[in-house]
């Protein structure tokens, strides 16, 4: 069967009619393809969209289908679709929420899962939460005078600048031409000058430069060369030693060994140092009475006499 032009231009323009209306609706929120189930909420100022995001925890469940203002309460009346799979209770809250550094606004459903479970039409709680743009506005709000201060400060500081530098006189003009005339001249001569000092020394930059590239492969030589040494094992045996200085060192603080009891014995030390004064008092002795200690020295046998004091 042969198809005429007439009726497939219908069906092109009825298929084109189909997809306008679907199209549409879906801007407008409403999915003709999908069974959904309506509530209201109401809030005391409109800051909502339609066709604005409903959600359920970050998931995406419907859209705002209409927002009306109620003259009788002064509130704002909106109504949205979900889709009829999700379930939730009468006592969970409908939250208004930022949805993203844009500033659009979207509802959030914190269901409860207490008391009855919601049905079509019903009205729901609903609270306000603060966003985060409008928390960051009043974090930088100081930020933003402070701005406003440093900018006005600036062009204050190049107004000045200009009532400095600006003169109008035909004179100033001259003066001025000719001051960046002499600077360029002196540019121009110290130029010329470094130019002429780098001709005279050619040879001199030259073996320069060529005594760098000397030094530079001596180094690289040096670093190879210390690269190429067992400079690992020394630092081990480095180690090593420090290891065993600090056993020795931590045996010694512990009194143990020789050393240790020496450095950390009370009694020792208290001894030593009773004996050290019985020393020095008998060197004292020696000193002043000389004749008290030749009979020890002498072959012959001294019978020993008590000295008498000096006076």
């Amino acid at each position: 069967m042969k198809i005429s032009k007439e009726v497939k231009t219908a069906i092109l323009v009825i298929l084109g009619i189909s997809l306008f209306i679907f199209g549409f609706n879906y801007l407008k929120g409403k999915n003709l393809f999908e069974s959904t189930d309506v509530y209201y909420t109401k809030f005391d100022y409109n800051a909502l969209t339609k066709a604005s995001t409903v959600t359920v925890n970050g998931n995406v469940v419907g859209k705002i289908k209409d927002i009306r203002y109620d003259y009788n309460s002064g509130k704002t009346i909106v109504s949205f679709t979900v889709n009829d799979k999700l379930k939730f209770s009468k006592s969970s809250i409908v939250r208004m929420y930022e949805t993203g550094l844009m500033g659009g606004n979207g509802l959030a459903i914190i269901n409860s899962f207490e008391g009855e479970t919601a049905e079509y039409g019903d009205m729901l709680q609903s609270e306000v939460e603060p966003g985060l743009i409008t928390s960051l506005t009043k974090n930088f709000s100081g930020i933003s005078d402070n701005l406003d201060m440093t900018l006005r400060s600036t062009d204050s500081l190049i107004n000045n600048l200009n009532s400095i530098v600006i003169d109008d006189s035909e004179e100033g003009l001259k003066r001025t031409i000719a001051e960046l005339n002499s600077t360029l001249k002196g540019f121009k001569q110290l130029s010329s000058s470094a130019n002429g000092l780098i001709s005279k020394n050619d040879e001199n930059i030259a073996v320069i430069l060529e005594n760098f590239k000397t030094t530079s492969e001596n180094l690289s030589l040096l670093t190879t060369e210390l690269k190429e040494a067992k400079l690992g094992s020394t630092v081990e045996t480095l180690n090593k030693t420090i290891t065993s200085l600090n056993t020795v060192l931590a045996t010694i603080e512990n009194g143990e060994g020789s050393m240790g009891k020496l450095l950390n014995d009370e009694a020792l030390y208290n001894n030593l140092k009773g004996a050290s004064k019985e020393m020095e008092e008998l060197l004292r002795d020696i000193k002043l009475h000389p004749k008290r200690y030749f009979r020890i020295l002498s072959k012959k046998e001294i019978p020993y006499s008590e000295e008498e004091p000096a006076n």
